[in-house]
């Protein structure tokens, strides 16, 4: 598989989280950091977005069995 980078339009539509959300979620430690691709651009690995919604599928998932 080859890496991909996503730019910050491809995590809104996959995360379904607006910019304003986005980096507040990021500010609070809540959602991953990007990396630099150039001096002026930033992305995410493909791989971590799709782990960070997989993650908040299982703790979903795992809240609805305890309760």
């Amino acid at each position: 598989m080859t890496a991909r980078i996503l730019r910050r339009h491809d995590v809104q539509a996959r995360t379904g989280l607006s910019r304003s959300s986005l980096y507040a979620a990021m500010q609070r430690g809540e959602f991953p950091s990007p990396i630099k691709i150039t001096a002026r651009s930033v992305g995410w690995p493909e791989s971590v977005i799709e782990n960070w919604i997989e993650s908040k599928i299982r703790n979903q998932e795992s809240n609805k069995t305890k309760a």
